[in-house]
Parts: C-alpha cells; structure tokens; sequence
C-alpha cells in the first residue's frame, strides 16, 4: 500500500482518464498506451501523455522486461493499493484544495460506475440475480471508532480482490465494490 503525502501526487490523480488509466492497470496488469487507448477510446497520443504524467508522480514506472523490441513500452502500478487522508494536507492551502477536488473526483467516478449499472437494460441486469447490492445505516461513532469500522470493511474487501480466482469454470466478471462512511444527519 502506498500513503499519498505529495500534493503532487494527489495532483497526477486528480483527472478522470489518469484514474481509469491507473484503475486498467490494477485489473489487467502491465499494458503498453496503444492497449491502453483501445480500452479507454482515447488517443494513443493522449494515453502516452497521462501515463508520463502518472510516471513522474511516481505512480506507474516502465515495465521493460516486458518489451518485444526497444520501441515497444510497457507501464504498471507501483502500488496495487493507493490511499491518502485529507488530514494530511491541513496545513497546506494548494494541497488542501488539491485533496477536496480528488475526493470530488472520487466520488463522481463512483456514483459514475453505479449509475452506469442502474442504465443497463433490464436483460443485462437479469444476469445478476442475487449479487449486487445497496445498503446504508446510520451509527454513533467516534473518529476512532469510524477508523476503526473503516479497517474492518475495508479487510473485508481486500480479502475478496486478494482471493485467489478457483479454477472451477465458472464466468466471473469484473464487480466495482466502495463504501463510505462520513459524519452526517438524516
């Protein structure tokens, strides 16, 4: 897991694609920005610029080993697991700002990827019976013991995207999975 403190970093992510581009390669692994392009509908030359900008933030670095020849260039995650507190950037105005506009960011891609589902037709829905979910409650909690509810689910979580896929023949498919807990009122 990799703590974000750099305002740069949190800078590098705070765009749409560059968070699509990171979210590709922690499904499929390593790629190269024509791949890339293809999965996103982008410019080739559009991918390559964000997967520079991702590289100097220290996010991504060059895959070599995987290469066919010295033009071909191949790029992965340094860090299956990016995570960073607004706290600590409290006492910086720019990061500040910075990390309220990637929680935003965050937030939409989220809601994005709920809303894409609920879009689907009926038929494509009708594939998933049991599975997908909603639910919410309300709790008294301190900070400490949010922290601490957040640790549990987020266990939870890792457990299922560290499971090791049985070889059972079953079709799975990629499921996006969040969960959020911030102070409010009803």
């Amino acid at each position: 897991m990799s703590q974000i403190t750099d305002s740069r970093v949190l800078a590098a992510m705070a765009h749409p694609v560059r968070r699509r581009l990171l979210d590709l390669l922690k499904l499929d692994g390593a790629g190269t920005a024509s791949a890339l392009a293809q999965r996103t509908g982008e410019a080739v030359g559009n991918v390559s610029h964000h997967l520079r900008a991702l590289a100097a933030a220290g996010l991504i670095e060059e895959a070599p080993e995987l290469a066919r020849d010295r033009r071909e260039r191949w790029w992965r995650r340094t860090s299956e697991k990016l995570c960073w507190s607004s706290a600590d950037f409290a006492e910086d105005a720019a990061g500040e700002a910075i990390a309220r506009a990637l929680e935003s960011l965050n937030l939409e891609r989220q809601v994005g990827h709920v809303r894409r589902w609920a879009d689907q037709p009926q038929s494509e829905q009708e594939r998933w019976q049991r599975g997908p979910f909603s639910t919410e409650t309300w709790i008294q909690a301190t900070d400490d013991e949010l922290a601490q509810f957040a640790a549990e689910i987020i266990a939870v979580m890792d457990k299922w995207a560290e499971r090791d896929i049985p070889d059972d023949g079953k079709e799975r498919a990629t499921v996006f999975t969040f969960a959020r807990g911030v102070p409010g009122q009803p």
